[in-house]
């Protein structure tokens, strides 16, 4: 098996093991419904976007349903937006009046969330915004909606990130101490280096971040802590790529690092009403095989309707999902990234002496495997455990004509595509 990762502070064997994970981006910009970031691209003032705090009602808003979504669909634990960049906060926070209860919603939203996943068994996680674009002491950045007031340099004159960060900590106590265990938490984001304007970016300076990451580690030892506040000197237990597919196992500084992929069903991460590049039920799938197949796991994203539901589109994808799953879980979870290098249209997965063959495109009759001659006792479609029959090359002659490596084995695979999205092959190592 490759490297693995050096041991964290944070509890990563159960992360690693069940690598396929909901991610949930819901609030006031469900409302509007064209993208999580509406207030920054319209660069609407406060007063514009009140109207959707004072018409926040997700009157068919049922979590236990989310959850029950969520574990059909073979995922093992949710990351829930707690705070997006617009500040406003799901839970009954005590450090600003901009939160759930105070909208025609009247409670604590994130309870209902994190008490209907729990009951279905699911790991939880906090999504929080380091950014915050409603917070009087938020200096006006290159993200923020007032960036190109004329008057902005003089805005921030009365501002003080010193009390930000002291608010940061402040909330991030709350929701580590008034929900129970939390097993991630995931901060977003850093760009410290991204001026604009004259106006500086922020990152650790800004964030306070060594202050920040020792009152977490005080209140969750534990916790599962990624990569986004730009500390200096402290590694983090995860690292994040968004919305791209790695290849190979992440690295950095040339060592394997334990990494997550966040990814969406569509181009936006909350509900986007005309949003059209929803990715067809295959890639869907590809997305999950590929990322485990390089060593990591997988956040899918979900965005709720301004009145609390998953729209149709979403409930298809996460159709796909269970269908899939349901049959084909043995190659994901527990699995990682193989020493064995797979063929073209094919990726391995692997957990011990199983070596899960992936078949992304699915071949006429024959899937020649290099490298594993002398090396598989039995194989057989995952789905239905129906044996699949094969045969070793031996060196100094060619079995078929068609098969030039003399370390393969040659599968021999029906005609017809099997009724999956994407089949698998198990194959019991010797």
């Amino acid at each position: 098996m490759p490297p693995l990762p050096e041991p964290t502070l944070g509890d990563t064997p159960w992360f690693m093991h069940d690598r396929f994970g909901m991610f949930i981006h819901w609030g006031l910009y469900a409302l509007p419904a064209r993208h999580e970031w509406v207030k920054s691209q319209e660069r609407l003032t406060d007063a514009q976007y009140q109207f959707y705090f004072d018409h926040f009602d997700p009157d068919l808003f049922d979590p236990s349903a989310w959850a029950k979504a969520a574990r059909a669909a073979g995922m093992k634990y949710v990351v829930i937006t707690t705070k997006h960049h617009d500040g406003f906060c799901l839970w009954d926070t005590q450090q600003t009046d901009y939160k759930a209860p105070n909208t025609p919603a009247q409670r604590d939203l994130l309870r209902a969330i994190v008490d209907a996943f729990r009951q279905e068994g699911l790991r939880i996680g906090f999504y929080y915004s380091l950014i915050d674009w409603h917070h009087p002491d938020f200096t006006i950045d290159i993200f923020h909606p007032l960036r190109d007031m004329p008057d902005a340099t003089d805005l921030n004159q009365p501002r003080d990130m010193g009390r930000y960060a002291a608010y940061l900590r402040a909330q991030l106590g709350e929701l580590l101490t008034q929900y129970g265990q939390i097993d991630i938490l995931w901060c977003d984001f850093s760009y410290p280096d991204r001026v604009y304007n004259g106006l500086p970016g922020k990152g650790h300076q800004e964030w306070q971040s060594d202050l920040l990451y020792q009152e977490i580690r005080r209140l969750a030892p534990h916790i599962i802590l990624n990569n986004r506040l730009d500390l200096q000197k402290i590694a983090p237990d995860f690292y994040t790529p968004e919305q791209y597919q790695p290849q190979t196992w992440v690295q950095v500084n040339g060592k394997p690092v334990v990494w997550e992929a966040c990814q969406t069903f569509s181009g936006s991460w909350g509900y986007h009403r005309d949003e059209t590049t929803w990715k067809s039920p295959e890639q869907l799938i590809h997305l999950l095989v590929n990322t485990v197949a390089a060593g990591g796991n997988l956040l899918m994203n979900v965005g709720p309707t301004g009145r609390g539901i998953f729209d149709p589109r979403a409930e298809k994808a996460l159709a796909a999902y269970a269908d899939w799953m349901q049959l084909h879980s043995r190659s994901i979870y527990g699995c990682t990234q193989s020493d064995f290098t797979a063929p073209s249209g094919v990726r391995y997965t692997q957990n011990g002496n199983r070596l899960y063959v992936h078949l992304l495109h699915y071949p006429f009759r024959h899937v020649q495997l290099p490298g594993l001659a002398g090396k598989v006792a039995y194989a057989q479609f995952l789905h239905d455990a129906s044996e699949i029959r094969f045969k070793e090359a031996h060196a100094g002659r060619s079995w078929d004509e068609d098969v030039l490596s003399e370390d393969a084995i040659l599968l021999s695979v029906p005609v017809p595509k099997p009724d999956v999205i994407t089949p698998v092959i198990e194959l019991f190592l010797k």
